[in-house]
This record gives structure tokens, sequence and C-alpha cells, in this order.
């Protein structure tokens, strides 16, 4: 499986790459924003890893135009304690983050919850079309659509929103949607999943008005199934 690893820190790339090698991931490095962005859109990679602080074009403007493109599942590297680079990269459509210096390890465990979803995905390629509250969701192609428009989710917003309308008009917490989705429980102050609930719900507002998954206070989310 093949990771494409953006980052100005020669030596963090040798060793991620020896590291993660010997788990059996082919690492392909890049060391500045234009550089990482054109190998992005240009090879298909199971997995991105995008560090925020980049020479020629900063890891955010990368995911921006990246995002307009492909949908690659991706992980940001942010400075530790940096709340707005972590909030902001899960707005432009980032799937998960980790806070540098980081323990190689969690790194790992974060790539193989990711590919672990990829093959999940896989494995729903027979499920038949979900079609509920004029959104229908297609397992076999991975669309999703909103009043018939396409809508344009990153991996990690079509496994929420899947989790929710195959769990229709049931609580679904926090916890539950981040160790299904992203493989990991949720720490405190971490607002990973409230963000890309709220990416979705812009990304459906678009085309379709009304309620379509509701916030419950202190306890999670709920797709409402509609008349």
């Amino acid at each position: 499986m093949q990771i494409l690893l953006i980052d100005d820190d020669i030596e963090l790339c040798d060793l991620l790459s020896e590291y993660l090698g010997v788990h059996g991931f082919d690492i392909v490095t890049e060391n500045d924003g234009k550089a990482g962005l054109e190998r992005a859109l240009k090879d298909d990679f199971a997995l991105i890893l995008l560090d925020v602080m980049l020479p020629k074009l900063d890891g955010f403007e990368v995911l921006k135009q990246f995002r307009q493109k492909k949908l690659t599942p991706l992980i940001m590297l942010t400075a530790r304690g940096e709340d707005f680079d972590r909030i902001f990269g899960l707005e432009l459509g980032a799937d998960d983050y980790l806070a540098k210096p980081f323990n190689h390890r969690e790194l790992l465990a974060r790539v193989k919850a990711i590919t672990r979803r990829i093959d999940h995905i896989n494995s729903l390629n027979k499920t038949p079309s979900l079609n509920m509250n004029s959104i229908r969701v297609c397992p076999k192609s991975r669309e999703v659509f909103a009043n018939e428009n396409v809508l344009m989710l990153t991996g990690t917003e079509y496994e929420i929103l899947l989790l929710l309308i195959k769990n229709a008009n049931d609580i679904i917490s926090k916890d539950d949607i981040s160790n299904q989705v992203l493989g990991r429980r949720l720490v405190a102050f971490d607002r990973s999943i409230d963000m890309h609930v709220s990416n979705i719900r812009k990304k459906i507002a678009e085309h379709s008005q009304g309620e379509k998954i509701k916030t419950v206070r202190g306890s999670g989310y709920i797709f409402l199934s509609g008349e």
C-alpha cells in the first residue's frame, strides 16, 4: 500500500519511510507543498500524510486545492497545541490529524485505522443503496446524492454519514463514531467528529433543506429518517 508523505523535515521523512516500510507500507516523499500537491494530483495513493508548515505552498493551501479534485484519505501533521491548525484542517476536509512531535506507534495506529477502513469500504460493494430523507447513498460507487445532486464527501465524511443512515433515528455517540470511523477513542476537547458532521451538514444544505442530522447535546447525533 503506497502512502505519500509531504514534509520538509528530511530526517523525519527518512525515519518514517524506514519505520512504516518495515510494517509493509511503501512511502513516497515530497519536501515542499508545490511538489507535494503536484504528486498527489498526478498519482494515486492509499493515504496522504501532510505537514502544515511547508515551503512554497503551506499545508492548508495544498489541502484546499487537493480537495477540489480528489478525496484520497489524508492525515494532517500539526503543531502541538495549535487548535486552529487542527480545526481549520478538518474544515478543509482532512480525515484526521496528529500533533507533532508524535510517537511513531501512534502514527502507525492511525495509518492502520484508515487502511482498515478502506478494506471495510471495499467489502461493502455489494450493499444495496440506502435512500432516506432526500439522501441516497450508493456503497458500491461510494457516491452520495442529496435530491439527486452528487455530494463531494471525504472518506471520513462518507463513513460517518453511512453509519448514521444505517442507524437512522437512533442516537450514535461521538465515541462510537470515532471508534468505528477513525479507529480511535475521542480524547478531551477533541472536536474532530463535530467538525466532520458540520462539513456534512453544509454540503447537504447546498442541495436539500430541512434537518437531516440532529445533535443530541451530551449524547451524540441522530440521522432523521423524515416522513
